[in-house]
């Protein structure tokens, strides 16, 4: 099957016109790429099925492509012309270092400031930012402002790299298979894209990728540039008449929100933008992944096919990426887990894992290192119900705008919910009595069980499941407290993520277009968090705009062994729940109620995500304080057995976690066996050492080994332990 010549797009939510929330698949895996579909049990399948052949229907493109060129084509030189009419007056462009630049208004582009700069910085911005506003290179300047360029290196410029790309991949799909676009954004994790489209009965497999590719490359040799024009609700309407899924998204945007519509070659669409210059600056393309999907994640609506891609200024890259997802493949979490015994999945219960005795160790251990910090850091710990009565959840907002996500049934004759998240039963906690200053701040920590309805398509192995804990914990504050509070946390994420052998990321992500409560106590609130950031040391960036409606946040990607980026922790200020349960205290002067902030925080995160990120980290070799198999006694021979048992009753005594091999294998056979399990310390032992009531120690990924008495060795693993080793 040959590609038609016409080429096709999709809407991006990169771009947010999507109204509805638009989860990142590679943001539920902990691996850098998205993995193969899993079966109930959780392991890859290796053998995915073929996938069947299907005719595209050519009428429906040689119709609907060439007439939304032509519309398209005639909105653009009606604004051409208009632009054409304003007054082209002398503006002034202030760059970062300070420099001034002048241009001409609705004429001058950042790309001709760029070009003033330097060529080589010409040829490389992808994306400016124009009075904090992204802003496409080739879009004319409309007044006085302050101007930034960004290229690939930046967040701002891979992000809008891969929103383009996906635009890229949707000609592809489009022209290939006649499929109906849907949506197709860069992804939350900052690795790529995907694609979501309608195709009918088809079923995508990796045997389309070379044709997808090639449909993908042909776009990025003929150097499309992306062109933007403005259109009205009614003029959307018509343009996407023929397509369904867009003209929902196009019903239900806002009255007031100004509706954009690219261009890139042949292929137009709704999207909000901005895109690089040209499909030029794609170098390099892959595709990752086939895999279905439902619009609009509800598994009553329509069945996609969603395709996932990464693309690269240079060939050089990509190689090093795909080099990288080899080497991650062989660390999956599911396929160790089930070597290493540690959990597994029954299709009686989807998205809720069981923990084996060695993957509870693990997880159990996990608990006890926050709660011993919990213990030096002034929390306290609670326990809340799992379930509550829905008024609770219309009181928070929950059932409004969450209650697909939660579990919901009837209890004589009243609707019920389960817990998909703690906060407000910790502002029941802290209602329940008359709370005065002394108190606060009032740090609250609750590692409940928490359960939330995912999709069944969205479950991912640890990633994304039904039924998780988290080191969830909230704490009530005053207004001057926040900053003290925030750099608490702050130290507390360092602390942690150093023992893991993390690095991480921050940037502060301030006051969306729509918010709650008054601009001044936003302000406040951010100048806390910003100068606390500063306080703490560590670099980090503004992201203007993308707060959370009830309070600004920030946030925090963890960077593995294998150089992958993961969101954990999360520290965000909420000044409306307390509004919304009339939350207060006491001041100085008694007779004067206050209101407190609540900070949401968690360190690790979802306990059962940062399970799986450890061990892919780790590469299934656990650090022997965290390890679930921290020695195992070999003896020689049979004669050496009781001695041997001896040794692992001291051990077991003293608090680790040991085993003994009393089967009649050979030692070296033993050994072999012994450090393909992963214990941390091989403890060999025959006549010598039982008579000398010494043992042979063995480390995990080292040849030699020494003797050492028993109360030498306790004390060995005592400072391990001790150091986090």
């Amino acid at each position: 099957m040959k590609c038609s010549k016409l080429w096709g797009f999709v809407v991006v939510p990169c771009g947010r016109y999507a109204s509805y929330p638009t989860p990142s698949p590679l943001r539920f895996l902990s691996s850098a790429a998205p993995q193969p579909s899993l079966p109930m049990g959780g392991v890859p399948d290796q053998n995915p099925k073929p996938n069947q052949s299907h005719a595209k229907d050519e009428s429906y493109l040689q119709s609907v492509i060439p007439k939304r060129i032509a519309l398209f084509e005639s909105l653009k030189a009606q604004q051409i012309s208009h632009r054409q009419s304003l007054p082209n007056d002398l503006i002034k462009i202030t760059l970062p270092d300070g420099t001034v630049k002048e241009g001409k208004k609705w004429i001058s582009s950042p790309f001709d400031i760029a070009k003033e700069i330097s060529k080589s910085l010409a040829s490389n911005a992808l994306i400016s930012q124009v009075n904090g506003i992204l802003w496409d290179m080739s879009r004319p300047l409309e007044g006085d402002c302050e101007l930034k360029l960004f290229t690939f290196d930046s967040d701002e410029g891979r992000d809008t790299f891969w929103h383009s790309s996906a635009h890229i991949l949707g000609q592809s799909l489009e022209m290939c298979y006649g499929c109906k676009l849907c949506i197709g954004p860069c992804t939350t994790r900052g690795e790529g894209f995907y694609y979501d489209a309608f195709y009918g009965d088809l079923g995508l497999s990796e045997d389309h990728f070379k044709q997808i590719e090639s449909g993908a490359m042909k776009a990025v040799s003929e150097k499309q540039p992306f062109e933007r024009i403005e259109v009205t609700r009614q003029q959307a309407l018509e343009i996407f008449s023929e397509n369904n899924f867009k003209i929902e998204i196009i019903n239900e945007l806002p009255e007031d929100k100004t509706i954009t519509v690219y261009r890139c070659g042949p292929l137009v669409d709704l999207c909000r933008g901005p895109h690089i210059p040209n499909t030029s600056f794609v170098k390099a393309f892959a595709c990752l992944k086939a895999s279905s999907a439902y619009w609009r994640g509800s598994k009553d609506r329509e069945s996609l096919q969603r395709v996932y891609g990464i693309s690269y200024p240079d060939s050089k890259r990509l190689k090093e990426y795909l080099t990288q997802l080899e080497e991650a493949k062989k660390y999956d979490h599911r396929i160790l887990g089930a070597k290493q015994e540690l959990f597994f999945c029954h299709p009686l219960s989807p998205g809720s894992w069981f923990f084996l005795p060695h993957g509870t160790r693990i997880y159990n251990k996990l608990m006890e290192f926050i709660r011993n910090q919990y213990r030096e850091r002034g929390y306290q710990e609670v326990l809340s119900p799992n379930m509550y009565n829905m008024q609770l959840w219309e009181t928070s907002g929950h059932a409004a705008n969450y209650k697909e996500n939660m579990f919901v049934f009837e209890i004589e004759k009243q609707e019920f919910g389960l817990k998909p998240m703690n906060c407000p039963g910790h502002c029941l906690m802290f209602e329940h009595r008359v709370r005065s200053y002394r108190e606060l701040p009032l740090r609250l920590a609750d590692f409940g069980v928490l359960h939330r309805n995912e999709a069944s398509g969205a479950l991912t192995g640890l990633t994304r499941v039904r039924r998780f804990q988290q080191d969830d914990a909230h704490i009530f504050c005053r207004e001057s407290q926040i900053k003290d509070e925030v750099r608490g946390v702050l130290n507390f994420i360092s602390y942690t993520y150093d023992v893991f052998g993390f690095t991480f990321d921050l940037k502060l992500s301030t006051r969306p277009e729509k918010f709650l409560g008054d601009p001044e106590t936003w302000e406040k609130a951010e100048a806390a968090l910003t100068e606390a950031l500063n306080e703490f040391g560590k670099p980090w960036q503004i992201n203007e705009g993308d707060g959370a409606f009830y309070g600004p946040k920030i946030d925090i990607s963890v960077s593995d062994a294998l150089n992958r980026k993961f969101q954990c922790a999360t520290l965000q200020l909420d000044f409306q729940l307390p509004s919304r349960f009339n939350l207060s205290y006491s001041a100085e002067d008694e007779a004067k109620r206050e209101r407190p902030v609540m900070i949401h925080r968690a360190i690790l995160g979802s306990v059962e995500r940062i399970f799986a990120i450890l061990l892919e980290h780790y590469k299934g070799k656990w650090p022997f304080w965290l390890s679930p198999r921290q020695a195992i006694v070999c003896p020689v021979s049979e004669k050496s057995q009781p001695y041997a048992l001896e040794v692992r009753d001291q051990i077991h005594q003293a608090g680790y976690y040991v085993d003994v091999d009393t089967t009649d294998r050979k030692i070296q056979k033993k050994v072999r066996e012994a450090q393909l399990a992963q214990y941390n310390f091989i403890l060999v032992v025959g006549e010598e050492e039982a008579n000398t009531g010494q043992v042979s120690v063995r480390v995990r990924d080292k040849a030699d080994h020494r003797v050492m008495s028993i109360a030498d060795l306790l004390d060995h693993f005592k400072e391990e332990v001790a150091a986090f080793h």
